[in-house]
């Protein structure tokens, strides 16, 4: 479980995402490239990535969250960062440029058990003291 000033979460979300038209350009030097960014963006973000696999034709990541990020910005901050970054900093010409298609897929994951909310109940009483 994981903490900010007013929550305690635990977030986690599985992100999955295209490359425009589904080629197959994420491969070799490329993914090293993209996965690289994407761990940069994490980071500046907040965000733990906890599992990313970058297959030639799509993206898969499983991330940790707090409650203020919803899948969607976070869909949105590593599809659009990631595209301008890479574009930036590597692509010469056009026909090296990486655009990501317009959809993404995103799941939740995750659960709570019994001891888990007594856990948190017993770390409110004892603030309250």
């Amino acid at each position: 479980m994981k903490t900010t000033r007013h929550a305690t979460y635990n977030l986690n979300y599985h992100i999955v995402w295209l490359p425009k038209y589904r080629q197959s350009v994420l491969v070799n030097e490329v993914a090293d490239r993209v996965r690289t960014i994407l761990h940069e963006i994490a980071d500046s973000k907040g965000v733990e990535i906890l599992d990313l696999t970058v297959q030639p034709d799509h993206v898969h990541m499983f991330v940790s969250s707090p409650p203020k990020n919803e899948p969607a910005l976070l869909a949105n901050w590593f599809k659009g960062i990631s595209s301008r970054k890479y574009n930036h900093r590597y692509a010469d010409h056009d026909s090296e440029k990486i655009g990501w298609a317009r959809g993404y897929y995103a799941g939740t994951a995750g659960h709570v058990s019994s001891e888990t909310v007594k856990k948190y109940i017993q770390q409110h009483k004892q603030n309250e003291s």
